[in-house]
């Protein structure tokens, strides 16, 4: 490659690797698979070896990993939480082998699985836990004490009171509880994380500790960091010393003197992945003696003493021999493709979502085709395209119907999906029911997703009125319930009665009426009466309202099946007032828009923090903006404010607003 070549090509690679580390690193959304990543990043790798003068200070090459988010108090590591070189084949393996015993005499190694989850350091003083804290960048990581606490498996004192020890684990969440959540996500109609790597990572750094003590999260420790007091020899010890501590340790870790010995073990521990209950992405292979590691050292990046063998993801090409439809909670129609059974991942695959009827024409995927299939993540069945078009296949299009109650199915302009038009059908009808109970609306303590459907296969619970029949005598008629038990559903059924009427607008599933709007709609009506009672014009007059989706509120609610459902819940003592909970008017009549990453606020709490004010927040930027609230790494919403003369603030300005 030619130099001048290889300089466009290293500026490519940065771009691109700096948008998926930021991706995967702070915002918890990986949009690519690992494989990919560590592909591009070798690519960097190889052509800033072959121009070295071409290396920059701030090349993705150059770093252990991403930055830290800024919700948490910052913690500087003592000693680096370094990554690992990684391998992908075993002449590499081999080649690992051979540069260890240049330095060194009849080695020996540890081989022990790599646990795919986020990497953490448990700080001791005196045997009390004293920092948990995430790896961040290598150098500087945060500080989530309050939610390494919560997992059962780390021992808040040890029974040896050393005056430090530093401990390096690996925090993940296991397959079972992953699959239980992505479930109770879908039902909610939020976006499921990716991988339960995703998915530790995001529940390592809530807020709540009650959130992260719910998703059930777990540890393997694998390294002694630091340590006074006490002196070890070989890595092996350490982790032995740490399983006589109370620790959850790498699960298995074999001495091995010998290539043969290492690729053997890599096979074995690959071989059985499919099987554990939590997720490995590969193999690490670390020179045993500590000695001969301080001697051997490390370069700027990685240790030399180590590497990691990473497994390649497993893809399957197979048969599409149909494509069926699923209807959600709000509607929507989803293509599913039905193909033939292969293995992936250790489970039998025979179903994956094709998304929306762009995804199947932009991939020209056809019935009969060979189409490629994989897990992302190794969890969750999809289709990356056709392998092999058969020149016979059949195009497949999403019906004009719905295929559960037969009502027009309809697409919004500027959406992809497709819609079922009736309110009350049936296969809306449990999701419904788990989002009219669900935090943003009516918020019915203990009548989550499994409670719910629980319940609605019983018969006991067919619509959303149905809550609010339910008695203790019911529930106690039901495996699951104790007399407290049942008392508590209860008493939390009676509290949601006197829900403001925002929340009960927001439960109620009106296309185009969340949280925000449902406050917009009560504020200027003032009761359920008055709102029914509005005009489209009326609605669209409202400043956030056009005159589409005003007329769709109205339509919505005139219809027989939800004027039916709100004379119900009111004979069932279900409030139809509103109560502003606004502490002020500071905000009110002004419209902000969020962007960007601010620093000691997520965008839902600066979203609250101005409703509370009684402003409005807004997805978009348009000439009725008043203020975009922009932090790190704005995009075009930014640019959008500043071309329309929009004022943009930031976070500090915007907390003086409010504070005069």
């Amino acid at each position: 490659m030619e130099k001048q070549a290889a300089e466009r090509r290293i500026s490519e690679l940065t771009e691109l690797l700096n948008y998926h580390n930021r991706k995967y690193y702070v915002e918890d959304s990986p949009e690519i698979e690992d494989y990919e990543y560590d592909s591009l990043m070798r690519e960097l790798r190889a052509i800033e070896a072959e121009y070295p003068e071409l290396i920059s200070p701030a090349s993705p090459s150059q770093r252990v990993g991403g930055a830290p988010v800024s919700a948490f108090k910052k913690v500087n590591h003592a000693v680096q939480m370094g990554s690992l070189q990684d391998v992908f084949s075993f002449s590499e393996v081999e080649d690992f082998y051979r540069r260890i015993c240049e330095s060194v005499e009849d080695p020996s190694f540890t081989v022990e699985p790599k646990i795919d989850g986020l990497s953490c350091s448990l700080e001791y003083h005196n045997g009390v836990l004293a920092v948990g804290s995430t790896r961040g960048d290598g150098f500087v990581g945060e500080d989530v004490t309050h939610n390494i606490k919560t997992i059962g498996s780390i021992p808040l004192e040890l029974p040896d009171k050393l005056p430090l020890l530093e401990v390096r684990g690996e925090v993940y969440m296991p397959k079972s509880v992953f699959y239980k959540l992505s479930e109770e996500m879908e039902l909610n109609s939020e976006t499921p994380f990716k991988n339960p790597r995703n998915a530790a990572a995001g529940s390592l750094r809530q807020k709540d500790p009650t959130i992260a003590a719910s998703r059930r999260l777990d540890i393997f420790c694998f390294n002694i960091q630091r340590v006074e007091g006490r002196g070890f020899t070989s890595h092996r010890e350490t982790l032995d010393y740490l399983k006589s501590q109370g620790f959850k340790v790498i699960p298995r870790y074999t001495l091995v003197r010998t290539p043969e010995e290492m690729e053997r073990c890599i096979k074995e521990i690959g071989d059985s992945r499919f099987d554990l209950p939590y997720d490995i992405d590969g193999v690490v292979i670390k020179l045993d003696s500590l000695a001969e590691r301080e001697a051997i050292g490390s370069t700027a990046k990685v240790p030399r003493w180590a590497v990691a063998y990473k497994f390649p993801p497993e893809e399957k090409v197979t048969r599409l021999n149909n494509i069926e439809v699923n209807v959600g909670r709000t509607g929507a129609i989803t293509p599913v493709a039905v193909f033939d059974t292969v293995t992936l991942a250790g489970t039998s695959v025979s179903r994956a979502t094709l998304h929306n009827q762009d995804f199947i024409d932009e991939r020209g995927i056809k019935i009969g085709d060979m189409i490629t299939v994989r897990k992302a993540g190794d969890i969750i069945p999809e289709v990356l395209g056709v392998a092999q078009p058969t020149g016979e296949g059949e195009t497949f299009m999403l019906p004009d119907t719905c295929p559960v109650c037969g009502a027009k199915a309809v697409r919004d302009e500027g959406e992809s999906a497709l819609r079922c038009s009736n309110i009350s059908c049936p296969a809306q009808v449990l999701r419904r029911i788990i989002y009219f109970a669900s935090k943003p609306a009516m918020n019915i303590d203990g009548l989550g997703p499994e409670k719910a459907k629980a319940l609605y296969d019983c018969g006991l619970i067919k619509t959303v009125s149905d809550i609010y029949r339910i008695t203790v005598d019911d529930l106690l008629s039901l495996e699951g319930y104790k007399k407290k038990s049942a008392e508590n559903l209860i008493n939390a059924i009676e509290r949601s009665k006197e829900n403001s009427l925002d929340r009960l607008l927001c439960g109620l599933g009106i296309k185009n009426v969340g949280a925000a709007s449902a406050k917009l709609l009560c504020r200027r009506f003032g009761n359920l009466d008055g709102i029914l009672s509005a005009t489209a014009e009326d609605i669209a007059a409202i400043d956030g309202f056009g005159e589409l989706t005003a007329k769709t509120v109205y339509e919505s609610l005139k219809e027989p099946h939800m004027r039916r459902t709100l004379d119900e819940l009111r004979d069932l003592g279900v409030s139809a007032e509103y109560r502003n909970t606004a502490k002020s008017d500071k905000l009110v009549g002004k419209i902000f828009v969020i962007t960007g990453t601010l620093p000691t606020m997520k965008r839902d709490e600066a979203q609250a923090l101005i409703e509370s004010h009684s402003g409005t927040v807004k997805s978009s930027v348009s000439k009725k903006t008043d203020f975009v609230v922009a932090g790190d790494d704005a995009g075009s919403k930014l640019t959008k404010a500043r071309e329309l003369g929009i004022r943009v603030i930031d976070e500090s300005t915007l907390l003086s607003i409010i504070e005069e």
